[in-house]
């Protein structure tokens, strides 16, 4: 079943995207969460003009992102964690720890766009990556410490 994504969705596309899902998940998930609606021949040709009429507004943030990700290019960020004895995080340090330490140096970042692959459970150097746009990314190297 075809689906166009009303709102971007991890792992599957992004905001006006059409994809093809399986069923079950089309008509259970996507669909009553209001994340999508059916690609029809009338919604593609609302999509199609809702995207013509809007180009000059996403290309404006495709470049407002632009901007955002240079201005963490580089950046190197240390998370102090309360640890055990042997360096063991207790709990793990997640998207929320890294938004707020982006934040201590003056930079706003959603949580939802900072995507960690690997549960940082240990006292390391890691690295995450923040999806400003779907063709905007920035790789962003983290240390995680013992917090004293």
């Amino acid at each position: 079943m075809k689906i166009i994504l009303k709102e971007n969705v991890a792992g599957l596309g992004y905001k006006d995207d059409v994809v093809e899902v399986k069923d079950g998940y089309g008509r259970n998930y996507l669909i009553p969460q209001g994340k999508g609606i059916i690609a029809s021949q009338a919604a593609l040709k609302q999509l199609a003009e809702d995207l013509r009429q809007r180009a000059h507004k996403i290309e404006k943030i495709k470049a407002d992102a632009e901007e955002a990700a240079k201005a963490i290019e580089g950046l190197r960020l240390t998370i102090s964690a309360k640890t055990s004895a042997a360096g063991t995080v207790f709990g793990s340090v997640n998207a929320i720890q890294i938004s707020e330490a982006l934040k201590a140096l003056g930079h706003e970042v959603d949580r939802k766009l900072i995507e960690v692959s690997q549960p940082v459970k240990e006292v390391g150097e890691y690295t995450a990556v923040v999806r400003f746009h779907k063709e905007v990314s920035v790789e962003l190297p983290f240390e995680v410490i013992a917090e004293e």
